[in-house]
């Protein structure tokens, strides 16, 4: 049983970073999930997969794992890229590649 510690990273459909300042603690599954043979339903015995904790700090999650005697793993994000373009520069007059549809 042991537990991760991340930060979300933001959704595709997600402008802000909202959500992807706060830390996750999560646990990682115990037992694999199996498939049900008649309907084939995906199902698993192991409920700590549903057990997600949200937190303030990193040293928030690394505190409570550390007093409940939980092994844990931090995972560091990875750094964001920001690309500089805009939606204008695509109909630029002088763009560099040609417009093709």
């Amino acid at each position: 049983m042991v537990a991760r510690i991340y930060q979300p990273a933001k959704t595709a459909t997600q402008s802000g970073k909202a959500k992807t300042q706060r830390w996750v603690l999560d646990f990682e599954p115990e037992v694999a999930k199996s498939v049900e043979p008649l309907m084939g339903y995906t199902s698993s015995s192991d409920m700590k997969q549903q057990v997600r904790m949200v937190f303030e700090s990193q040293e928030d999650a690394v505190a409570y794992a550390k007093r409940q005697g939980i092994p844990y793993r931090v995972e560091k994000s990875q750094a964001r890229v920001v690309r500089g373009a805009a939606y204008a520069d695509n109909f630029k007059f002088d763009r560099v590649a040609p417009w093709t549809h």
